[in-house]
């Protein structure tokens, strides 16, 4: 890639991302525009995947809201992203976790990784 755009990109970058992986539960406090507002809203869920690299990456959280599967992908470096806060972590043995959207119940659970 041309330096000129890794360097627009890096500057772009946020220095405190939350260390979290796939499989782990995160409440992603994100900032909703409403009118001439401004609030923040909590998606918390687990991570199903990561993916991509640099300012392109892009994670995606799953919840179950009132019986109904949810997801919303955010792109990582996104200035509409207060912070992702770890709730717990995951223990999980692949990088996409697209098996849950299948599941119901006691099935969806992610085991949780004692550190």
């Amino acid at each position: 890639m041309n330096e000129i755009i890794k360097n627009i990109e890096a500057a772009q970058l946020k220095e405190n991302v939350g260390e979290f992986g796939v499989g782990d539960t995160v409440k992603v406090h994100a900032k909703i525009k409403e009118g001439n507002r401004e609030r923040i809203q909590v998606f918390e869920g687990v991570v199903l995947k990561r993916q991509g690299g640099g300012a392109r990456e892009t994670f995606t959280v799953r919840k179950n809201s009132n019986g109904i599967g949810v997801e919303k992908t955010w792109p990582l470096h996104s200035p509409s992203i207060e912070k992702v806060e770890v709730v717990r972590y995951g223990k999980v043995r692949r990088a996409k976790l697209n098996y849950l959207r299948g599941r119901v119940g006691k099935a969806a659970k992610v085991k949780e990784l004692v550190k």
